[in-house]
């Protein structure tokens, strides 16, 4: 599968996700300002892959930033912030920046190692976490056809190859046992459900419809769902999820439904330094985004909106988070089980 996020002498390659899904094309970016631009304007977008770019974009900056042999740290690290800063609630944006930052003593090589360590090991922890979370699923709702719900888009475009919910749909697609459908939303902001989910699903050659945000609680309530499988771009210590807009009321209508609710993250996104979600910075996208649709107004001018990019799930409505290393159920003893 080829890697959504690339190095080559210097220069990041990724897929830019605001083409597709009518034209497939690698953005090449040679500085850190081309990185958070990327980033920002979601070309490059979902936790894994943003935490990917962000680690290659500080090994950027200490080559660029190296004369002589001799690294300006000061100058690495003050890149390194803004990078960080380029979308607040995805941790593992945050988490890969300081991860490189511990090699900067070594020099700007020490820091593209620990980089390109970082995307090696993404596509392997996400292969790994989509494993589990497919024969946690196949437990909970048995052998036959699924027909799963997801939400936003969790897969190789989202991560450096395969994808977190949509990597264990995936699995779930190839077993024994198969998946019947997959309904996904269009999914705030950008539709990303609608360009991305939906390309990603026809490139597989998985069964899919496409629902209204607004009407995935009703696919719930009328019985259309077999399981929820969702990603995250932070889990707070108690286990409160930090997801896409939308998510929070498919988790209320999947608990209403008795329906599992199943998040799919690497480690990198648990953030055991924050309690709990209301301490969790959501971003909010500029009401462009919604007042407009490719360049044309469908709102009045100068309409205000509330465009938050993600929302809070409680603890108490999640089944499991699954990882590369195994489940932890927060709702019920907050343990990790192997």
């Amino acid at each position: 599968m080829t890697r959504s996020i690339t190095w080559q002498d210097g220069i990041i390659g990724a897929v830019d996700q605001c083409a597709l899904p009518h034209s497939y094309r690698e953005l090449r970016l040679a500085t850190v300002d081309e990185v958070i631009d990327a980033i920002q304007r979601l070309a490059i977008r979902g936790a894994p892959a943003i935490g990917v770019a962000g680690a290659l974009a500080v090994a950027q900056s200490a080559r660029s930033h190296t004369r002589d042999g001799v690294c300006d740290e000061s100058a690495v690290r003050a890149e390194a912030h803004r990078i960080a800063e380029a979308r607040p609630t995805a941790v593992n944006l945050a988490w890969a920046v300081n991860r490189v930052l511990g090699s900067l003593g070594g020099g700007a090589e020490a820091v593209l190692a620990e980089a390109l360590t970082i995307l090696t090991e993404d596509e392997q922890r996400n292969r790994a976490a989509a494993d589990h979370a497919a024969g946690f699923v196949r437990e909970l709702c048995g052998p036959g056809p699924l027909r799963l719900l997801t939400h936003c888009n969790t897969g190789r475009l989202a991560t450096v190859g395969w994808g977190t919910a949509l990597g264990a749909i995936r699995v779930l697609a190839a077993d024994g046992g198969g998946v019947a459908e997959v309904l996904f939303g269009e999914t705030r902001p950008l539709l990303q459900g609608a360009r991305l989910t939906a390309w990603e699903l026809a490139e597989a050659g998985i069964p899919h419809r496409m629902l209204v945000d607004s009407a995935g609680a009703s696919a719930l309530a009328a019985g259309m769902v077999d399981c929820v499988l969702v990603g995250a771009d932070r889990v707070c210590a108690n286990g409160d999820v930090a997801n896409k807009i939308g998510t929070y009321p498919l988790a209320l209508a999947a608990a209403r439904a008795g329906v599992p609710f199943v998040v799919v993250a690497p480690e990198s996104t648990l953030d055991r330094a924050l309690p709990r979600g209301a301490d969790i910075v959501i971003e909010e996208r500029a009401a462009s985004e919604v007042t407009c649709y490719a360049g044309v107004a469908v709102a009045p001018h100068g309409t205000a909106a509330f465009n938050p990019a993600f929302d809070v799930t409680p603890a108490d409505l999640v089944t499991a988070v699954v990882t590369e290393a195994g489940l932890f159920r927060p709702a019920a003893v907050r343990e990790r089980v192997a």
